[in-house]
């Protein structure tokens, strides 16, 4: 059962891990097939067009994808990848306010769009930096619905700036 955290933004589910933990939410409508933003979400080539330019790694189911700007960024494990329907991550390396944390893209297809359900899940608590992130991530998730609608992602490094040094 959902827990209204307003006064940090966050909201907060039980995760059957033994307590609340907030997380963060975002809903996408893209016009395309739910098979075109799966490869999206699970190839090099296609999140390279709208997250982070240059990723390395393997998608596949127990995979590691790779994403390193500047020699910064996150390791993923893949842990599911159902075509046309679901992608989940854990993120293996990174912030040490990501470890640990799942990273889920359900897919919903639409007579005229897909909608993606976007969820980043199991953060120990709501953090300044999950603000951040956040944002960050609805601005990755129009990046996603550009690249698919326009052929016009905006990845890092030409992603929106929320900030000066972002």
């Amino acid at each position: 059962m959902p827990i209204a955290n307003r006064s940090r933004g966050a909201k907060c589910f039980n995760h059957g891990r033994g307590g609340i933990m907030p997380d963060i939410l975002h809903r996408v409508g893209v016009r395309s097939s739910a098979a075109k933003v799966f490869e999206a979400l699970t190839t090099l080539d296609g999140l390279s067009h709208w997250w982070i330019v240059g990723i390395t790694g393997d998608t596949s189911v127990g995979g590691t994808i790779h994403f390193k700007p500047e020699g910064g960024g996150f390791d993923m494990k893949v842990l599911e990848s159902k075509p046309g329907e679901l992608v989940k991550w854990r993120c293996a390396g990174g912030p040490h306010e990501w470890i640990g944390t799942e990273l889920t893209f359900r897919l919903q297809e639409k007579p005229d769009q897909t909608m993606v359900l976007f969820t980043h899940a199991g953060w120990r608590e709501p953090v300044e930096f999950m603000h951040h992130c956040s944002t960050k991530w609805a601005t990755f998730l129009l990046s996603l619905k550009s690249w698919l609608e326009r052929a016009e992602g905006r990845p890092h490094p030409y992603d929106v700036k929320i900030h000066p040094g972002d």
